[in-house]
């Protein structure tokens, strides 16, 4: 994922309404001055009401830190939770500030710890209640070695492998760190306890996150590329990434995650597809300075009445996040038939290349 030096605009809350800003899909922040600044990833609400509710969030959270001696000041960060669908998902909060910001994001994804008042509805933490974090400690090489207590070991099975992509993926958000390794009371880990997954090598966003069972026959002959589904919760939509393994026969990686997002997700999965029969592109993407252009045919518009060329936030979106998944790709410029004459939701035309949010899925449900 590309890891923009950002730093992350203040809201409480998670939420899902797309509001086009500049010439990216929402607020991008200003640049951070930090040492291990988070990358790109949040989707701003202009609810009246959520904001509110932030407010009061954010005076609770300012009171209690006032209370235990800790700093104020808050800052976005990415948490890795489980939703309902037993998916591992990206959602943005503002925590307190810290030197410590490795250790905490790992502290806030354990069960019953400090994530408890702000878990939105139908999401859970993932390491196992009581789990203490002994220390995160950041090699020169990007490996980020995470030492659990005992009470680390103690999840059901089937929640394994979404411990460990909610550790890395969270973990990663951060540019210094790109590999993870795990330890138990100061001992490494060369496999998971339960199920055995071996993690001797470490643990790195390239080994994927929300594995879909691949319909390729030759698996060693494949590589896996990451697009960004849609879910709902209580009538909001968040984004969900799911690796998808395609055939090493698809010279292009852009064009293949794009035709993998068109195809949509799996049935049983329980996320949603919001394109319309036929969309397609009609030649490959072009490449320029971090920029792709993809050339749509009609089928894109979210209406059948072709003259008000109209694009669903929600595919919008999800193009932009799937598109900019991939190394050395900032921005997206859409185009249907050759024209860049598309206009989104809210009236805006898409006449400027559309870039990343700063943030992924901040909103309340």
């Amino acid at each position: 994922m590309p890891k923009n030096r950002v730093r992350l605009a203040a809201a409480a809350l998670l939420t899902t309404s797309v509001l086009l800003t500049g010439c990216g899909l929402f607020d991008s922040g200003e640049a951070s001055k930090e040492i291990d600044p988070p990358q790109d990833i949040s989707y701003m609400e202009d609810s009246e009401e959520l904001n509110q509710e932030a407010e009061v969030t954010d005076q609770k959270n300012k009171q209690e830190n006032l209370k235990e001696g800790e700093s104020t000041e808050s800052v976005k960060r990415v948490l890795y939770l489980i939703d309902k669908n037993g998916m591992v998902v990206p959602q943005t909060f503002e925590l307190p500030e810290t030197k410590e910001v490795a250790k905490q994001v790992m502290e806030y994804l354990v069960v019953d710890g400090p994530i408890s008042n702000l878990l939105p509805n139908g999401f859970r933490a993932v390491l196992p209640q009581g789990t203490v974090v002994q220390g995160v400690n950041i090699k020169e090489d990007g490996t980020a070695i995470v030492d659990f207590s005992k009470e680390f070991t103690e999840y059901k099975p089937e929640d394994e492998q979404k411990i460990l992509q909610a550790i890395t993926w969270t973990l990663t958000q951060f540019d210094t760190i790109n590999k993870v390794k795990i330890w138990v009371n100061g001992h490494e880990l060369k496999e998971m306890p339960v199920n055995g997954t071996p993690i001797d090598e470490g643990v790195s966003r390239q080994d994927g996150i929300n594995m879909a069972s691949s319909s390729v026959v030759d698996i060693t002959n494949t590589h896996p590329l990451t697009v960004y589904y849609l879910a709902e919760q209580e009538g909001k939509i968040y984004y969900v990434p799911v690796t998808k393994r395609v055939s090493n026969e698809e010279k292009d990686d852009v064009a293949a995650a794009v035709n993998e997002l068109i195809k949509g997700p799996e049935l049983t999965t329980g996320l949603l597809n919001e394109f319309q029969p036929g969309v397609k592109l009609l030649e490959d993407p072009i490449y320029e300075n971090g920029q792709v252009t993809l050339n749509f045919n009609e089928a894109i518009y979210s209406s059948f009445e072709e003259e008000k060329k109209i694009i669903s936030n929600n595919i919008l979106n999800a193009l932009v996040l799937t598109v900019t998944e991939q190394p050395g790709v900032e921005s997206v410029v859409l185009q249907v038939n050759g024209k860049q004459d598309l206009i989104d939701e809210n009236g805006r035309q898409l006449t400027e290349p559309v870039t990343r949010p700063v943030n992924v899925n901040t909103g309340s449900f």
